[in-house]
């Protein structure tokens, strides 16, 4: 069955950020579009706006008739549906084509150009920055997103079908179902031992995602990796190089010395110097679309952000709130000098939510090392996601292991008074659990005590 013999696409999942992205792109295209979750979540709201059908109990007398033909329907899940889930069950014993998440981008993006970026951090933001570059020099793209890009408002991307710009997710191995033209590997530290095991494993992943790489297609690489591509980094003579770095009221200053041309004083937005290498290697694959360096270095600066990546929520002369996705000691580490090196000498208190218990077991001692640069720091306890817990392995355990000079395990019923309690200069909240659904109220409510100056 292809795309253009599928009437229906059912989602088992369908909240999930990627999941919901290929909802809206079956929905934009005509398909009918209905979906199962755990939850409802803002993503699912949006979907049901959209006029997609979303409901939230494992019950098959919920899916509506024209799904259970599977002559016509597609089914999609995600690999963090369990089991002995019975939507699922049914849908395997009953002859349907159910396929994976990144089995569907696959046959979604084969025969398109296809940009992919893998990583074990930062895959989002450099392909929402992709996206950005592109559409803003008239490349023709469809983007299907891992976050919420805050150019667009939206997770995916529909201005043409020549061009395709995709996460590549280690996780599951799902990125082992693209073919992509172009590809980046931005990081490849160890993550994901449940399904890997060891780093080793991990690695050989890369390797194989590499060799999928079209005939006469081209890989970008970080600087320091053990893979074989163009490389790119800051002030290392990279293939693709960012030198002479200034800070200039919150923003980045910098020159880009490349293959195709030397740029001066080029303005980039967002803090990090993390998000300084996704900005240039994005940079250096939309270069391969044919746009004009001078028109992608312009388009940089005017790149928003995504939501929960380094996301200022208030950004006061008093105070300042910044929310980030970081789960992995790595991405701690680079939040905490994004925000140490653009807001020097403040105040600072970090609130974090644990997200699994296997990585947390597999990286506590990192995670401890990591949290320590933090003076201040509120623990929550670990968010589960697909797991169960694993003895011994709580949130309690982390935080012994923890240096801060004052820190605390709270319940999130407490977060906003304790952060009242300690009036810090900056706050940053921390994770990738259900923390995100806690932003709005925070924010809500420092707002009335730090009014906008």
């Amino acid at each position: 069955m292809g795309i253009k013999d599928i009437h229906n696409v059912y989602f088992i999942g369908i909240g999930g950020i990627g999941m919901s992205a290929l909802a809206r792109y079956f929905k934009f295209i005509g398909k009918n579009v209905a979906g199962y979750d755990k939850t409802e979540t803002p993503l699912t709201k949006d979907l049901v706006d959209l006029g997609i059908q979303v409901h939230y109990s494992d019950d098959l007398e919920l899916v509506s008739k024209e799904y259970l033909d599977p002559n016509n329907t597609l089914v999609v899940y995600t690999p963090a549906v369990p089991n002995d889930h019975g939507e699922y069950n049914y849908f395997m014993a009953h002859d349907f084509q159910v396929k994976k998440r990144s089995e569907v981008l696959g046959l979604i993006t084969k025969d398109t150009f296809c940009f992919a970026v893998a990583g074990t951090h930062g895959k989002t933001t450099t392909s929402c920055i992709l996206a950005h570059l592109l559409k803003e020099t008239g490349t023709p793209i469809t983007a299907f997103l891992g976050g919420i890009s805050e150019d667009f408002n939206s997770n995916f991307l529909l201005e043409g079908s020549e061009y395709s710009v995709v996460e590549a997710d280690e996780f599951d191995r799902s990125f082992l179902r693209l073919s992509p033209n172009v590809a980046c590997v931005t990081s490849m530290d160890a993550d994901h031992l449940d399904i890997y095991g060891n780093s080793e494993e991990l690695q050989k992943s890369f390797n194989d995602f590499v060799k999928r790489i079209k005939p006469n297609g081209k890989l970008f690489v970080r600087n320091g990796l053990p893979l074989e591509g163009t490389t790119y980094g800051i002030e290392d003579g990279s293939d693709y190089c960012i030198r002479n770095i200034k800070i200039d009221q919150g923003s980045y200053i910098f020159d880009l010395d490349s293959p195709e041309a030397n740029l001066k004083s080029v303005r980039f937005n967002k803090p990090g110097r993390h998000n300084l290498l996704n900005g240039l290697v994005a940079y250096a694959m939309a270069i391969q679309a044919g746009s004009s360096p001078t028109s992608l270095a312009g388009a940089l600066a005017t790149f928003k952000g995504v939501q929960r990546r380094f996301s200022y929520q208030i950004k006061n002369a008093n105070f300042v709130f910044i929310d980030d996705y970081a789960h992995h000691p790595t991405e701690i580490d680079a939040a905490f000098q994004a925000v140490s090196e653009m807001h020097p000498g403040k105040n600072i208190l970090a609130v974090f939510q644990p997200h699994l218990f296997s990585r947390t077991r597999d990286f506590v001692d990192e995670f401890a090392k990591s949290l320590s640069n933090f003076p201040s720091l509120l623990l929550l306890e670990i968010y589960p996601a697909r797991e169960k817990p694993i003895e011994g392995v709580t949130s309690q355990w982390l935080l012994d292991k923890i240096t801060s000079p004052r820190k605390k395990l709270i319940e999130k019923s407490e977060l906003i008074s304790e952060i009242m309690a300690q009036n810090p200069d900056v706050l940053i909240t921390l994770g990738a659990g259900d923390i995100g659904l806690e932003v709005p109220k925070i924010k809500k409510e420092l707002s009335l005590v730090h009014k906008k100056q």
